[in-house]
């Protein structure tokens, strides 16, 4: 069934003929120009009628390229001139009639051109706002130094919209949660925040001495606790459990270093751990090994 096509109502005065068209199927609209002498103060759209139930006509106070070339071309350039004076009137009304004639002939002429071009900028906006909708232009400025392979990884693909954000992400472990979430659901994969506690040796440890103040007991000595934020990934693939296995792997450890540049603080540090619940068995012949189970640490 053939969808019934409407009348706008209520539109803005200023509004662009191609934005309106993105709202109508393929075929809905059919153009034509008047030229800007037509225009009505900033009107793009001058006017609109019902051509059938699937279609309507659009007239856009736009110059053709007929407008553009000489007139020379099309009229000739003496026309009212030496009009006889007895009937001067009549004449130059004649006169008048045949070059309204010229200019639709003109118009209809360059039409399909016209539409062209037409179609060509509706299909330039389109880009370009969806361009600019998602921000690609701060994504690219702040992810100027992410390499292709980087880009290619299908989990990080799914972090670069929020590059925009990424500092107020950054350092935040819950928005980081969210959006890591999202990411690993879009490959159906689940994740669960932990904290877990290891033990720091600190090469150059820092002393009141040489920092002239009170550092507290946080500095005192090589050794210390610290906190490592991990996510944990309950994961079994049957497809990715033989030799894809060990790019899975390589795509997160690409996935948590990208997300240590961009959305930790500079003393946090980011684990994943992939692990299976069942006891790990191992298939294993001369010409290659599959990891029935596996308990990973990244």
């Amino acid at each position: 069934m053939q969808e019934t096509v409407t009348l706008p109502q209520l539109l803005p005065a200023d509004i662009n003929a191609e934005l309106l068209l993105a709202y109508y199927p393929e075929g809905a609209c059919k153009i034509s120009f008047s030229g800007l002498h037509k225009r009505n103060t900033y009107n793009d759209i001058v006017d609109m009628e019902p051509l059938s139930n699937d279609a309507i006509h659009l007239t856009l106070s736009r110059n053709s390229l007929y407008n553009a070339l000489p007139e020379y071309m099309f009229h000739p350039i003496d026309r009212f001139d030496n009009l006889p004076k007895a009937e001067e009137k009549e004449r130059f009304e004649q006169e008048l009639d045949k070059q309204a004639e010229e200019i639709a002939n003109a118009y209809n002429f360059f039409a399909p051109i016209d539409i062209l071009l037409f179609r060509l900028r509706a299909q330039v906006r389109e880009k370009v706002e969806a361009y600019a909708k998602e921000n690609m232009v701060v994504q690219q400025i702040i992810g100027d130094s992410v390499t292709p392979q980087q880009r290619s990884n299908r989990f990080i693909r799914q972090l670069l919209p929020y590059f925009p954000q990424c500092r107020l992400i950054r350092g935040n472990k819950t928005l980081l949660t969210l959006i890591l979430r999202k990411a690993f659901l879009e490959e159906g994969l689940r994740i669960r925040l932990e904290t877990h506690t290891r033990p720091q040796h600190d090469e150059c440890p820092r002393y009141a001495d040489c920092l002239d103040m009170e550092v507290g007991d946080g500095f005192v000595g090589r050794d210390y606790d610290d906190t490592v934020t991990t996510y944990s990934i309950q994961y079994w693939n049957e497809q990715e459990c033989g030799e894809n296995f060990f790019h899975f792997l390589d795509e997160i450890e690409e996935l948590r270093q990208f997300v240590q540049d961009y959305f930790l603080s500079v003393e946090e540090e980011l684990r994943f751990d992939i692990s299976h619940d069942d006891a790990p068995m191992q298939l294993a012949d001369t010409d290659s090994t599959h990891y029935l189970n596996y308990n990973i640490n990244i």
